[in-house]
């Protein structure tokens, strides 16, 4: 029988996203080259449609589907790493997957990461609405500032801006998108009237005559409203300014963090919420959870450790480099952490030696740990213990990383959703309506987020 922490039927339940990106090597660096994952199949249809259906059959709110533009060339001082190793490079665009799972779906979300440096507001707002209105408003947008310097000189900056501007220019962008969403289209302007042939009564429809600090744009907006007119809105900035940014538009924050850390981001998260006016229970705090599910402890423990066998050292360096803007190579991954002088290392790498988890003995250990994520090793009634914890910390929900696609989110959904299933710790089935609906109980943002100000251009 199940054992762990009970909840009664309507409590607060566990949001479930499967964690992905279009391309060859996401997180746990090394896997691809396993005969057990689909991860060399990612330029063709077929895996993605599974794991869609596969998502749908156990009742998942989303696909979180990351992104990033740019190379990490920061180990080494090239990209030759990232490349040899499929390193988060070759990728593709995770928008363009979107129809395509939507068509073999009919609850499932669809969350993607897409940079306010990469495509102006304008032309993005619309591809957002058409995504909205081709899956039913099932769509979610994940807001990034982009952190790679190659990523900026590829969009036209000479260098990437700094960090705080970058969440200057994402306000901007922000306002211009909310003003097309939500305040360019009365609610009642398409009348689609066949016999006095009227789609569209202008009076409905307003320009928006936008003049910000970095974008100018006059609208109206090209597209009709959509279901959910604004997207879920995603965020996952870790720094202060990034988490002030989500207290004023983000719905779900995904946050990656140690178990013993999650209590206080929580908590930080909803303080912030609070301070902008909003209701701490209008933003679910996501966190990052990589699941190794055996049908024992000592079956997980055995595959946790050959997937540890599996992971390539070299690309977790290269993509701990660019995350945090230090070249690695130079650090021998056999050293001792207790050898390292953390006064004589740069803050990010402090910042990593100090968070190393009890018992980890070298540098190449704490990088293992680091690209795996926060792995749950354990039978399915372990792991279901485990995110009931993580729950209790202030926790809404889990994006899973997978070790192997679809292996991870089979062995997930055949062994622990059962078991949280009957705790009444996940949905047995769907809500109808939109992703914001099921998600929140509503179709449109609440009154008291800031996107929702904009309405009364619209009349």
């Amino acid at each position: 029988m199940a054992t762990g922490t009970q909840r009664a039927p309507g409590d607060r339940r566990i949001i479930l996203n499967a964690f992905t990106m279009n391309c060859v090597s996401h997180i746990q660096q090394g896997l691809w080259v396993r005969d057990d994952t689909r991860q060399r199949e990612y330029t063709s249809l077929d895996p993605w449609l599974e794991l869609a259906r596969i998502c749908e059959a156990g009742c998942f709110d989303a696909i979180f589907l990351a992104d990033v533009v740019g190379l990490y060339d920061t180990y080494g001082g090239s990209a030759d790493t990232s490349l040899r190793e499929g390193m988060q490079v070759p990728v593709n665009d995770p928008m363009l997957l979107i129809p395509a799972m939507a068509t073999v779906t009919e609850h499932l979300g669809f969350a993607f990461t897409s940079s306010v440096l990469a495509a102006h507001p304008f032309i993005f707002a619309r591809q957002i609405s058409t995504l909205d209105h081709l899956t039913g408003g099932r769509v979610a947008w994940n807001v990034v500032t982009s952190y790679l310097q190659n990523a900026a000189q590829s969009l036209g900056f000479d260098r990437l801006p700094k960090h705080d501007e970058r969440y200057e220019r994402a306000e901007d962008y922000m306002e211009v998108c909310y003003k097309l969403w939500e305040g360019s289209w009365a609610d009642d302007a398409v009348l689609a009237d066949t016999e006095r042939r009227v789609y569209v009564d202008p009076a409905g429809v307003r320009p928006i005559n936008h003049a910000g600090p970095y974008y100018s744009v006059a609208g109206p907006h090209l597209s009709e409203p959509s279901p959910q007119r604004t997207p879920v809105i995603f965020q996952a900035g870790s720094s202060d300014r990034g988490r002030d940014f989500a207290a004023k538009h983000a719905e779900c924050v995904f946050v990656v963090a140690a178990s013993r850390g999650l209590t206080r981001i929580a908590a930080d998260i909803r303080a912030r919420t609070r301070a902008a006016g909003r209701d701490p229970a209008d933003v679910k705090i996501i966190a990052g959870l990589s699941p190794v599910v055996g049908g024992t402890e000592a079956e997980a423990k055995a595959k946790h450790e050959d997937y540890l066998e599996s992971l390539s050292l070299e690309a977790g360096l290269a993509h701990l480099s660019g995350n945090l803007n230090v070249d690695l190579s130079h650090i021998d991954p056999d050293q001792p952490l207790e050898t390292f002088n953390t006064e004589g290392v740069r803050g990010p790498v402090k910042s990593l030696l100090d968070s190393a988890p009890p018992g980890t003995r070298t540098f190449g250990d704490l990088v293992k740990l680091n690209m795996a994520g926060q792995f749950l090793v354990g039978s399915p009634e372990q792991i279901a213990d485990g995110m009931a914890r993580r729950l209790d910390q202030g926790v809404d929900g889990f994006n899973l990383v997978y070790a192997t696609t679809p292996g991870t989110f089979v062995d997930f959904i055949e062994g622990v959703v059962p078991v949280l299933a009957e705790r009444g710790l996940v949905q047995r089935e769907y809500q109808p309506g939109t992703l914001r609906d099921k998600l929140f109980g509503r179709s449109r943002l609440p009154e008291s987020h800031f996107g929702s100000t904009f309405r009364s251009l619209a009349g």
